[in-house]
């Protein structure tokens, strides 16, 4: 079994941590649990910022073949929290455009309506 670097190990450690958040997020959204968003951002925030030391660390360096297997694996993490993230604010506009119809559509006396009745259109 081939060594693997320092360096490489802690971006091993990173890319795993990462992929964790992401994972966790992506599941609670497919499963519409309450989600703190923020928080999720919060520590893929961090992650990036500790990924782009560990990158930083390799001085240049390329990542060992099994880091590489692993970045990909993250590749394919973020698509599929991407997608859920998609549908999420999908699913919020939505609701908000709904919303603001609704409180337009209470406010509103029908002075400037589109749909007058028959009985308004008669000046008797």
């Amino acid at each position: 079994m081939p060594s693997v670097s320092p360096l490489s190990g802690a971006l091993n450690e990173v890319v795993e941590r990462i992929g964790a958040i992401i994972e966790a997020e992506t599941e609670a959204l497919r499963e519409r649990r309450v989600v703190d968003l923020q928080e999720f951002n919060n520590r893929k925030s961090r992650g990036l910022l500790d990924l782009m030391r560990a990158v930083r660390a390799l001085d240049g360096g390329r990542p060992d073949a099994g880091t590489a297997v692993r970045l990909e694996a993250l590749r394919t993490k973020l698509a599929a929290n991407q997608a859920a993230l998609s549908v999420h604010l999908a699913a919020a506009r939505e609701i908000t455009t709904l919303v603001a119809q609704t409180i337009r559509d209470g406010e509103s006396d029908g002075t400037y309506s589109n749909s007058l009745s028959a009985r308004d259109k008669s000046p008797w």
